[in-house]
């Protein structure tokens, strides 16, 4: 009972938090809102506490681990000896780098075979029908399900120019709220449970309309002057497909090329950036170490500030108090770094933490809101619409909260519905 309570509260104080970050709250349409927050409660309880939901995502868990499994092919030949966990095989570098250039691979020959379009659209046309949004938010929720914000956008390219801020805005959530399939690949070659992972990131797709609908909501216009879809009896026209004409591979092996290319610049991206952070927090570290030492406070460092800041938000998502520090800790770093950074300290840290909490902060850290992806999005989106670079430099870290939060509500009924 006491955890249930908890963890009511923690919800509650999420949806406040929104509320009072809210720049229009009469303006809150009830409807979305409420349809958005089922859906988020309805896929959380299907595949974390409904037998058959659990056997159903347990079953797409076991298929995606062994589809992932196939990398190890790709990577053994490459790498021979250097591969086998003795000598290798279990360093970031080799484990975590080659599965996404081979999924970045895969992903595109489904694009190529049409297969990812239809699925996007059809999960879109359901987000649109239950919550209510726009057919652009609604695809581009969809689409963050399985790919990141550096491609989201392309899936509603020749919208982007003319989007609301309001849209705009859900559409920047979405990308700060989701993970791309290539970088969940990544993570479930960590160590990190594909299960949590994939409830998370479906519930992250109606959690970042959710936010976005509560702390920047649509202003009711005329009818004549809703855009993009907003009204059922707009005629507007049809949804573009990811790739044109003139970007579309010549055939399947061209396809896997040049997924495997995206692949290499992605995997030495976060390569880079994951030897970099670490390297800074660990500077970090050193210098309020000294500084701890000086003033009389021995111990002191980067993650154990954070995780005071956010050990109470953590506590409210029915992680144990004594734990609550380093949950705050590990989310702390995913806002301030990024995600990866903190799913690798999460693995250095898990043996000291229950399996509740493990599973609350897997949710919590699963989606691309930390301050770098401001950046990204001003340099992806707004290489697609020029026009809206200052609206995004604007938003940027609304969007970030906004994704935060729903990575929060993710974990809040996480370790609600998980014994």
């Amino acid at each position: 009972m006491t955890r249930f309570l908890i963890g009511l509260a923690g919800i509650a104080v999420i949806l406040g938090i929104a509320v009072l970050l809210s720049d229009n709250r009469r303006a809150i349409r009830l409807r979305v809102v409420g349809s958005a927050f089922a859906l988020q409660v309805g896929i959380a309880v299907l595949v974390l506490y409904a037998p058959w939901g659990r056997a159903a995502l347990a079953f797409l868990s076991g298929g995606v681990a062994d589809l992932l499994s196939y990398a190890k092919a790709g990577t053994d030949f490459l790498f021979g000896p250097l591969a086998s966990p003795a000598i290798g095989g279990n360093s970031f570098a080799i484990a975590a780098l080659p599965v996404i250039i081979f999924f970045a691979s895969l992903v595109s020959i489904l694009y190529y075979l049409n297969i990812m379009q239809l699925v996007v659209r059809w999960l879109g046309g359901a987000i649109e029908r239950v919550i209510g949004v726009s057919k652009v938010e609604s695809l581009c929720a969809a689409a963050n399900i399985f790919v990141g914000q550096s491609e989201s956008p392309l899936v509603i390219r020749p919208y982007l120019a003319g989007l609301t801020p309001p849209q705009l805005f859900t559409v920047m959530t979405s990308g700060m709220a989701g993970v791309a399939g290539t970088i969940l690949a990544a993570y479930a070659s960590m160590g990190i449970s594909i299960e949590y992972l994939l409830a998370a990131s479906f519930m992250a797709a109606p959690g970042g309309i959710l936010m976005a609908k509560i702390i920047m909501p649509d202003v009711l216009v005329r009818q004549t002057e809703l855009p993009l879809g907003d009204h059922p009896d707009e005629p507007g026209e049809p949804l573009p497909e990811a790739t044109h004409d003139e970007e579309r591979p010549a055939n399947l092996i061209m396809a896997a090329a040049q997924g495997a290319q995206t692949g290499v610049k992605l995997a030495v991206a976060v390569g880079a950036m994951v030897l970099a952070f670490v390297a800074l927090v660990a500077l970090a570290n050193g210098l309020l170490g000294g500084l701890g030492n000086l003033v009389g406070v021995p111990g002191l460092s980067f993650q154990g500030l954070l995780g005071t800041v956010f050990a109470p938000i953590m506590f409210l998502l029915n992680v144990p108090w004594n734990e609550a520090g380093i949950a705050g800790g590990l989310f702390g770093q995913k806002i301030v770094l990024n995600e990866f950074v903190a799913y690798i300290s999460l693995g250095t840290q898990a043996a000291a933490l229950s399996p509740r909490t493990i599973a609350v902060v897997t949710f919590a850290l699963c989606g691309f809101a930390n301050f770098s992806s401001i950046a990204i999005q001003m340099a992806v989106t707004g290489s697609l619409a020029p026009n809206q670079r200052p609206m995004i430099a604007k938003l940027g870290i609304r969007a970030l909260v906004a994704g935060s939060l729903a990575n929060l509500m993710s974990a809040a009924l996480a370790g609600l519905l998980i014994g």
